[in-house]
């Protein structure tokens, strides 16, 4: 039997980027996978990034993960989201050529040493004494490892629906997962079925891009990677058109033949990116939605019309499809789907992304409940990290929320668990104002250089463009200047004699660095890059200063840790019903406890007076 450090199944974000993180640690890591083309296959939309989305992709990268050179690599729009608003919540997008962003991965897999491909699907695992020590494949073959990471994607017993006609599948033209399925039933993990849904893919060719208004990129695409240094491929223009009311009739008089409304689906989808029929149910009073017609590619003539997923016959997508300005005579290439799967509730976690109940077991992805090619490969990253960690015999690391977006999902997922799709949204970090998408390396590069993770590229990069800061703000930071001298630079500021730092004049609104090279002129040599940094340091400074208190409360909390076997049971004064779901959800510290629901000051107080005893004992 072949022995591997660390054994990923599933070539898909998740798998891809796992055993990435895993090869890079030193680790001996396979990439089981049905197909090695199925390696970076972007099987919905063929985009990555977007609000909160882009935040993730970013600190992979800062991680040295491979998501987001490889959509640099495949990118042929870019556009930045709620420019409009502060840089906090703005989100990088790029709309990739999806054949591009799948040789590209596959690639990087490939030349990452310590790194093999094993084609086969993985049908069992072998246990022995609640440790998850190899798998076997279908031919029978069997592979040993320390750890292993599971990333099944929407194939664990998946079914595909269009219309009335179910099938089961894992994706349009794959075949589900169902042997491996039932072998993780008798693991007794918590399961749940969800589903989520793909449009119609639409013939370019014979769509009248005249009568559609545009949608371009633009002019200078901000990149994903901190390594990129430009685009590689040529880019495009987008087109929308929009539902109308006969769009809204068509689907309304064929609700009862569509998969979901028909009764035949159990799985709950993304609230966030609801089907057609449920925009047309829930949002009856409005007129007319959003579609946006989106090329998969620069040498592929199929267009992603994004904002029509659906469950409907193929004749009734085709019909509401035509109604639409623009798609009067369009062709359907595919029809859209949806798909139902099994998911495991990621309560049974660790911040590690680890198993409770079973040693050596990680899982990643849509299994976990979560939705998106983002939240997949950020997980497949902690995954990945944590089993070559384990495998090599070293401490673990652990994302906090405090510190990234990556940290924020896995809490979520692992205190809350989920009861939809989970999507990663900009509202659900209390201090994103710090966990911005221009300073994931600042904030992560470090970690990812102390594990031994990155290469010496990007670690020299990194280097050198901490020096360029450090340097910049200290000059920025060296010299107070009078209210007189600031007016005379043409910087508007109240004339009431307090002095005041370049780097302070940069925390004003409009305030931009080109404004204070007048006051010194040493300033003219800081780059491009650097200069835009430290205009968004500068102006979320005062508001990150007074929100260090709650973040330095959170790690003081993060730092009582749980053990897994406490007995919350033998806490006198907790309720019944809190002490049933804390001995459900397991959190690892007591930040973790603080936010599941139901939790009152007073029961937290009694949880750290007991944690404190037990410390106490153990010391003794």
């Amino acid at each position: 039997m072949k022995h591997f450090d660390v054994i990923v199944i599933g070539g898909g974000h998740a798998g891809s980027e796992a055993a990435h993180a895993a090869a890079r640690m030193g680790a001996r890591t396979a990439l089981v996978t049905m197909s090695k083309s199925g390696i970076g296959v972007m099987s919905c939309n063929p985009a990555i990034g977007g609000l909160g989305k882009g935040h993730l992709v970013r600190e992979i990268d800062a991680m040295d993960g491979v998501m987001g050179r490889v959509a640099d690599k495949a990118g042929i729009q870019f556009r930045l989201l709620n420019r409009r608003k502060g840089p906090a919540v703005q989100g990088p997008r790029a709309q990739a050529d999806r054949k591009i962003y799948q040789t590209e991965m596959l690639k990087e897999i490939e030349q990452q040493p310590n790194l093999e491909i094993v084609e086969g699907e993985v049908v069992d695992f072998v246990v022995e004494d609640r440790h998850v020590t190899g798998v076997v494949l279908t031919n029978g073959e069997g592979l040993a490892g320390n750890a292993i990471v599971l990333t099944t994607g929407t194939f664990l017993r998946g079914v595909i629906h269009i219309g009335d006609i179910s099938r089961s599948g894992g994706r349009m033209g794959d075949k589900a997962s169902v042997k491996l399925a039932e072998r993780i039933d008798s693991f007794n993990l918590p399961l749940g079925r969800l589903k989520t849904g793909t449009p119609p893919r639409l013939d370019g060719r014979t769509i009248d891009w005249d009568l559609l208004e545009s949608q371009p990129g633009d002019d200078e695409p901000t990149l994903f990677s901190f390594l990129s240094k430009g685009t590689s491929t040529p880019q495009v223009t987008c087109g929308i058109t929009h539902t109308n009311a006969e769009t809204h009739q068509i689907i309304r008089e064929n609700l009862s033949r569509s998969a979901m409304y028909g009764g035949k689906i159990e799985g709950i989808g993304p609230r966030y990116c609801p089907s057609i029929e449920d925009k047309v149910v829930r949002f009856a009073d409005k007129e007319s939605h959003q579609v946006f017609l989106e090329p998969e590619g620069l040498d592929d003539h199929t267009v992603y019309p994004n904002g029509i997923s659906t469950s409907l016959p193929a004749d009734v997508q085709l019909a509401y499809v035509r109604s639409m300005i623009g798609l009067s005579n369009v062709e359907i290439i595919q029809p859209g789907y949806a798909i139902e799967y099994d998911y495991i509730d990621p309560r049974a976690l660790d911040l590690t992304l680890k198993v409770k109940s079973l040693g050596g077991l990680f899982l990643a992805g849509q299994i976990n409940g979560t939705t998106g090619y983002e939240e997949a490969a950020a997980q497949g990253l902690v995954a990945g990290l944590n089993a070559a960690l384990l495998a090599l015999g070293r401490e673990p690391v652990i994302f906090t929320r405090s510190q990234s977006y990556i940290g924020v999902m896995i809490d979520d997922l692992t205190t809350r668990g989920v009861s939809e799709p989970y999507r990663m949204f900009t509202s659900r970090a209390e201090f994103r104002l710090s966990l911005r998408a221009d300073n994931a390396d600042q904030r992560l590069t470090p970690l990812a250089m102390s594990l031994g993770c990155i290469s010496s590229e990007r670690a020299e990069s990194y280097l050198n463009k901490a020096d360029r800061l450090i340097d910049a703000m200290a000059r920025l930071k060296g010299t107070r200047y009078s209210p007189r001298l600031i007016e005379k630079a043409g910087i508007k500021v109240s004339q009431d004699g307090a002095k005041r730092t370049a780097y302070e004049l940069l925390s004003f609104p409009d305030v931009k660095f080109e404004q204070v090279l007048t006051l010194d002129a040493s300033l003219e040599n800081v780059d491009a890059d650097v200069r835009r940094q430290v205009e968004r340091d500068a102006l979320y400074a005062n508001y990150i200063e007074r929100q260090q208190r709650d973040i330095d409360l959170l790690r003081k909390d993060e730092a009582h840790q749980i053990p897994v076997e406490f007995d919350y049971a033998s806490v006198e004064g907790l309720s019944n019903e809190l002490t049933s779901k804390l001995q459900r959800s397991l959190p690892a510290n007591l930040a973790q406890a603080a936010r599941i629901d139901g939790m009152t000051p007073s029961a937290l107080t009694l949880l750290l007076s007991h944690l404190k005893r037990g410390t106490k004992k153990r010391i003794a």
